[in-house]
């Protein structure tokens, strides 16, 4: 937030009560004139006004025509808000734009590559009477924006990766219509561990901030941290196994199972399956048979179905693990040198939301052996079924004492 905006809206705060409706505009109008060029994008900014207000409020001052010079409109006058009447307006909303939601994993700001107009229509067939501008003011206060083009390297996007995305969300709709757990997993970016410089800024005594070590070379005797972490889409909740050894397979399944037996069982005590949903790659890559196998353990261990769905290659970001619990983990710590594990779990496990985001952390110091090989014999002791669509990105392991 600009100071320039933040003047204003302490400002606003202050009067806001005692304003009438008309003084209210002007006051609004007055503010954007003094400010000038830019002025009416700021006013808005600062107090949540309509900009179509601040400009009749600027044309009145300017003409002198003011009609409503002896109006005030009773408290709660005026036309009402369309959701208030409207109750599955916002939800039908998000229910268009969240299968095709783009972001960038460490920032929690969410746009859509869906434009006002056909979103729109859309809601139009579904029975809401709603504009194109109502639309985009319903998106900017749920936290989308308008994003121009910015070239990435993401490699050759696959012809099926859409659908892939489809398949994922209408598969993670049915496990939650039945009550059924789905995580979403990943391995959070490795951290060096020790009195390094960790980007962002906090509050300290003028003139007295933390001493960090000028250059990153890391600490033999503190190897790096491997936050791996499960996030439950169904509780809004997260488990993070901290590592200090190797990122394996066995290590990211061994993570699932601590949060199946500290957290999961106990959120989902009747659930029969379990969705995972994953990257297509890294210790819980498609392709990666360890992976498999010890899926297979973890199935065995507590008779349930494992069904997981990998997200296409190059789309990494993509996973909600990414939005809705890494990147508040690195907002919880910017600024703060992680000095040591004790800080790291402390750190994530103090990490909430105002959407009541609770994380549960460890530290696994277990030795993870790097180079192991699957054979083909344990391959088909797999109880391993392909899905028919893109059966290598989708696919479940049932226990073997399940019939």
């Amino acid at each position: 937030m600009s100071d320039q905006v933040a003047v204003i809206r302490k400002k606003y705060l202050s009067l806001e009560p005692n304003f009438q409706e008309l003084i209210k505009r002007h006051w609004l109008a007055s503010e954007a004139i003094a400010i000038g060029r830019g002025g009416i994008e700021i006013v808005h900014e600062a107090t949540g006004a309509s900009r179509t207000t601040i400009r009749a409020g600027i044309n009145q001052l300017k003409t002198g025509a003011i009609s409503e010079k002896n109006r005030q409109r009773k408290s709660g006058g005026g036309r009402k808000l369309l959701t208030k009447h409207d109750k599955t307006l916002l939800s039908d909303l998000n229910n268009l734009i969240e299968p095709e939601t783009r972001g960038d994993p460490e920032n929690p700001l969410r746009w859509t590559c869906k434009s006002a107009e056909p979103i729109k229509t859309k809601l139009n067939e579904m029975g809401h009477q709603i504009s194109e501008r109502t639309v985009n003011r319903l998106l900017h206060e749920m936290g989308y924006s308008l994003q121009g083009k910015q070239k990435t390297l993401e490699g050759n996007q696959h012809p099926d990766r859409d659908q892939q995305f489809r398949y994922i969300e209408r598969k993670s709709r049915k496990f939650l219509k039945e009550n059924e757990p789905v995580i979403s997993v990943d391995t959070k970016k490795k951290e060096l561990v020790g009195q390094h410089k960790n980007m962002g800024k906090e509050w300290h005594p003028n003139g007295n901030p933390e001493l960090v070590k000028m250059h990153d070379f890391p600490d033999p005797k503190l190897p790096k941290a491997n936050p791996y972490g499960v996030f439950d889409i169904n509780t809004n909740t997260g488990w993070v196994s901290v590592g200090t050894d190797h990122d394996t397979a066995e290590f990211a399944v061994e993570t699932i199972r601590r949060w199946w037996l500290a957290m999961g069982r106990k959120k989902h005590p009747k659930a029969k399956k379990l969705l995972i949903t994953a990257d297509g790659g890294g210790s819980n890559g498609s392709r990666n048979k360890l992976w498999k196998t010890e899926l297979q353990k973890l199935a065995d261990e507590h008779s349930m179905e494992i069904s997981v769905c990998h997200f296409p290659p190059g789309t990494s970001k993509w996973n909600k693990i990414e939005h809705q619990m890494f990147s508040y983990i690195s907002m919880n710590w910017r600024g703060r040198p992680l000095t040591n594990y004790e800080t790291i779990v402390n750190l994530i496990s103090n990490t909430t939301t105002k959407n009541g985001l609770k994380i549960n952390c460890d530290l696994d110091e277990s030795k993870y052996q790097t180079g192991t090989k699957i054979t083909d014999e344990q391959m088909q002791d797999l109880r391993l079924t392909k899905e028919k669509f893109h059966g290598e990105w989708n696919y479940k392991l049932k226990p073997h004492e399940c019939k």
